[in-house]
């Protein structure tokens, strides 16, 4: 018999949580990441338009993908950390438009 491995659900889009700081997004890609076996997480930004970005946390580069409304890869960054403060996804996150859906854990 093998063992009940719990398996990831996506979460209520209704439902996204903002995002509160820098260290934060960091935190949320390698909590994603670890739980999920994915790379990245996806983070949405909501003022005049969504838009939306899957963002790879590396101690040396972060890479910020540009998504379109399917989820494919419109444009790609690969930013240095001092450049990221730069990005739009952290102007979001200053202005308190930056949300992200929690991770969820289904038996």
């Amino acid at each position: 018999m093998q063992p009940h491995i719990p398996r990831l659900a996506p979460a209520n889009p209704n439902l996204l949580q903002r995002v509160l700081g820098l260290a934060e997004i960091e935190f949320l890609i390698k909590e994603h990441e670890v739980l999920t076996g994915s790379a990245g997480r996806v983070f949405e930004i909501h003022g005049a338009e969504r838009l939306t970005y899957r963002v790879h946390w590396h101690p040396s580069v972060i890479g910020v993908e540009r998504l379109d409304a399917d989820g494919a890869v419109v444009d790609i960054q690969h930013l240095r950390p001092g450049d990221f403060a730069a990005h739009s996804v952290v102007e979001a996150l200053m202005a308190g438009q930056l949300y992200t859906a929690p991770v969820q854990i289904t038996h």
